[in-house]
C-alpha cells in the first residue's frame, strides 16, 4: 500500500474549497461533507495509484501526472510503488490545465 502526501499547494488547495462553500456559499455542512469526500476518494490511490487517468492520455503530452475525479474536482498526482503525492485538487470547470502547467513549467518535469 502506497503512502499519501499532500503537497502544501494540495493542502491549500482543500482549505480553499472548504472556506469558499462555507463562507462563500454559506453552508459549511456541506464544505465539511465535500471535502470529506474529496479525502475519502484521494485515500483509496493508497491502494491502487495506477488505476486512474494519466494526464499524458488527455493532453498527449509527457508527464507522470495522472488524475482522479472526485465530485466536481480533480484530484492531480504522481506515484510510485511507494507514495503517492497529491499536487492540486481543482475545480474542474476552472482553467485547471493553466494553473497546473504554470507549475509544471517552473518545476521543469515536462519532457520535450
Amino acid at each position: 500500500m502506497a503512502h499519501i502526501r499532500l503537497t502544501p499547494a494540495a493542502l491549500n488547495d482543500l482549505q480553499e474549497i472548504k472556506k469558499y462553500i462555507s463562507e462563500e456559499l454559506c453552508n459549511p455542512i456541506a464544505a465539511n461533507r465535500i471535502v470529506k469526500e474529496i479525502i475519502d476518494d484521494y485515500m483509496l490511490l493508497a491502494i491502487s495509484p495506477d488505476m486512474r487517468v494519466s494526464l499524458s492520455a488527455k493532453l498527449h503530452i509527457q508527464t507522470d501526472y495522472r488524475y482522479l475525479i472526485s465530485k466536481n474536482y480533480l484530484i492531480f498526482y504522481k506515484a510510485d510503488d511507494e507514495n503517492v503525492s497529491i499536487y492540486r485538487i481543482l475545480n474542474g470547470r476552472m482553467d485547471y490545465i493553466k494553473s497546473l502547467f504554470g507549475e509544471i513549467n517552473n518545476e521543469q518535469e515536462i519532457a520535450d
